[in-house]
């Protein structure tokens, strides 16, 4: 018997019930904003370069011109990484320090291993 007959013939070999592991509106809203907030390749730029920076911060003062933006274009980007809990700012004087957050990673992370999604790597 093929795979398509045995579908067709059992509908519960191919269907989970009804909202079966599906996640709660609300925590579907926390990680859109966090997939939102990855989605813009200049904020992505900014991730991997605070990354890079491992457990030290880097200063907003130098941001601008590494990924040739505009200082307002910048704040709104590094508000938007933040909102998603991606990053981390410190104040120190009026300069606003960043770094990553591996929290906010670790949700994004766990979702997609819940989905299935693994690195070419990892076995499923």
């Amino acid at each position: 018997m093929q795979r398509l007959d045995l579908i067709t013939t059992n509908p519960d070999l191919c269907c989970a019930p009804p909202g079966a592991g599906m996640l709660d509106r609300e925590s579907a809203e926390r990680q859109a904003v966090v997939f939102k907030a990855l989605a813009d390749p200049v904020r992505v730029q900014l991730l991997s370069h605070l990354a890079a920076a491992c457990c030290s911060t880097v200063c907003a003062c130098h941001l601008p011109e590494l990924v040739g933006i505009s200082q307002p274009t910048l704040s709104h980007h590094l508000k938007k990484l933040t909102e998603a809990g991606l990053i981390r700012k410190q104040m120190r004087g009026r300069w606003a320090n960043f770094t990553i957050n591996p929290d906010g990673f670790a949700a994004a992370a766990d979702l997609l291993s819940a989905l299935g999604v693994h690195s070419p790597a990892e076995p499923a």
